[in-house]
């Protein structure tokens, strides 16, 4: 580099950046025209979160989209929030936030640095091609430093990659480790090829489930592109009322956004629909990636027996292998997805906590955190469903 200066700015919206280089940054091997590998960075997602007011007043989620530039040229961005809580985050700090209040502090507004509501691996230190350690470097330099000035007390970023969590640790920020259970094509070819790669119990398992799932009295539907019509939407806005108030009390997400991602995404989403006489009575949302599928949301008006293993697990890896996806992610959390051919694996958060003090407790528990969840992957890894003479291939 030439030591020309690097800005760092914040806008409060992303249209103020612009998609040309909000995308050049997160998604450059999409330039050609072809899919991205992550489509939740995309100027396109984040918008429709912000357009449709699922983040932004009232919510919890400040965006303030951060960037680095270079001779006015965006080299880097990242997607930050001020927020005023920790929910919809799936890397809990809750007990940091009450330990800090107990001893006095104020732990709110923190910023996040994160994809909202979405625990899903990846680059969260945007950068252009040839700037991927400048860029990423001044962005968390950055970063810090408007968290310093402000007197807020600390900043997160979840769900960032490995080779991030890396390059965060040389720089001084917390290391952070979480699992969770990923689906990954062995060159299987075949669902049935994928089956008989299990133990003959798992196996006789897994067609019974199936079995019992498609017995629910109508058929299964995939549905992507121009395939998904306004319905459908109403369909799955119903199924994902039901699940978010169950889970989280209320539905982080807006009606609008689900229309915003019909106009400019539906050929990134794949609805996988248990159809009766032509309605939905249950649904599965993925969004699909470059060689990833990822399963995002899941309801239904009726219950039926393995129906959400079908639709979110089952269907999903049998379209990825029939469209050449190596991986599914199938969302946070659920062991009980060991036992259908999803494996743990390790995920990654960087954190930086303005109070020294509290810095120093919260790093001896991310060491011992760290240490519970490696044994934690290597123990559910042994226990996963595949033979004995193909377990060293998952490992």
């Amino acid at each position: 580099m030439d030591g020309a200066q690097i800005e760092i700015s914040l806008s409060e919206t992303i249209s103020s950046i612009g998609q040309a280089d909000w995308d050049a940054c997160a998604c450059p091997e999409a330039a050609d025209g072809t899919r991205p590998a992550d489509p939740f960075t995309t100027y396109r997602f984040l918008s429709a979160l912000e357009q449709s007011g699922s983040v932004g007043p009232g919510t919890g989620w400040g965006p303030r989209y951060l960037t680095a530039r270079r001779d006015g040229e965006v080299i880097a961005c990242a997607p930050l929030y001020v927020k005023s809580h920790s929910q919809g985050e799936y890397v809990f700090d809750h007990s940091w936030a009450h330990a800090y209040e107990g001893a006095g502090g104020r732990y709110y507004p923190k910023l996040q640095i994160a994809v909202p509501f979405t625990p899903v691996t990846g680059r969260r230190l945007l950068t252009r091609p040839g700037f991927e350690t400048t860029g990423a470097s001044a962005l968390v330099q950055g970063a810090v430093q408007i968290g310093a000035d402000n007197g807020l007390s600390s900043l997160h970023l979840t769900f960032c990659t490995e080779a991030e969590a890396e390059a965060g640790r040389q720089m001084g920020l917390q290391h952070r480790t979480g699992q969770q259970f990923h689906w990954i094509d062995q060159g299987y070819e075949t669902f049935d090829g994928f089956l008989a790669s299990l133990s003959s119990r798992k196996r006789k398992n897994i067609r019974k489930e199936r079995a019992r799932a498609q017995g629910f009295g109508g058929e299964i539907v995939t549905l992507t592109g121009d395939q998904i019509r306004p319905e459908h939407w109403d369909a799955m806005w119903m199924f994902y009322q039901d699940t978010g108030a169950r889970k989280w009390g209320t539905p982080y997400l807006t009606r609008a956004f689900f229309d915003l991602l019909h106009d400019t995404m539906r050929d990134d989403i794949l609805l996988i629909f248990a159809e009766r006489y032509g309605q939905p009575i249950a649904g599965a949302m993925n969004l699909i990636g470059r060689d990833t599928l990822f399963g995002r949301y899941w309801g239904c008006i009726e219950d039926h027996a393995c129906l959400h293993f079908e639709l979110c697990y089952y269907q999903a890896m049998d379209w990825a292998l029939t469209h050449g996806l190596s991986r599914v992610e199938a969302g946070a959390q659920g062991e009980h997805k060991l036992a259908r051919g999803y494996l743990p694996v390790e995920t990654h958060s960087l954190h930086w906590i303005a109070d020294q003090g509290f810095a120093r407790a919260v790093e001896e528990y991310l060491e011992a955190e760290r240490r519970a969840v490696s044994e934690e992957i290597e123990v559910l890894t042994s226990w996963g469903p595949f033979r004995q003479d193909t377990r060293e291939d998952h490992e």
